[in-house]
């Protein structure tokens, strides 16, 4: 059975930190689904479709990533997709705190496991928030973004 591991998330913007999870996913699993969460309520500071091509352009040398979108409930996603896990990055234990409350309530409705990988130490620090804060006041995000030339 293929196993295939579901990174979800808004990605506004994909950082090398997630680019590092899901290099780090493609060791466990077969292939990785990157799913870009819709919220209808939210606002996204980069474009949907940029975030898509800036995705697919990080993964274009035969590795088996897929970018999606979704707008329903993770583990419904992982449903529709067959995923056998959902993969999430951990930079610290505030990230694990969060995070392992929305594992047992995955787990709760699916019987969804979650897979938990920390970030690459040289990535800890980037947050998706700080780099959007960073890209509205007109600094330069480049060190946080791979091709993020692609975003604007």
């Amino acid at each position: 059975m293929k196993k295939i591991g579901l990174f979800p998330g808004s990605f506004d913007p994909f950082t090398k930190g997630h680019e590092a999870v899901v290099k780090k996913a493609l060791k466990i699993f077969d292939e990785i689904i990157i799913a870009i969460g819709i919220n209808s309520s939210k606002n996204y500071q980069f474009d949907l479709q940029k975030r898509i091509l800036h995705i697919e352009s990080l993964f274009q040398n035969g590795e088996a990533v897929q970018v999606v979108t979704y707008n329903k409930l993770t583990v419904e996603l992982c449903k529709d997709v067959k995923a056998t896990a959902i993969v999430r990055g951990l930079r610290n234990t505030v990230d694990f705190e969060f995070e392992k409350s929305i594992a047992h309530m995955n787990e709760s409705l699916s019987g969804i496991e979650t897979v938990f990988l920390l970030t690459d130490q040289e990535f800890a620090s980037i947050n998706a928030t700080i780099v959007r804060e960073i890209f509205k006041n007109n600094g330069d995000i480049n060190q946080f973004v791979t091709n993020a030339h692609l975003l604007v």
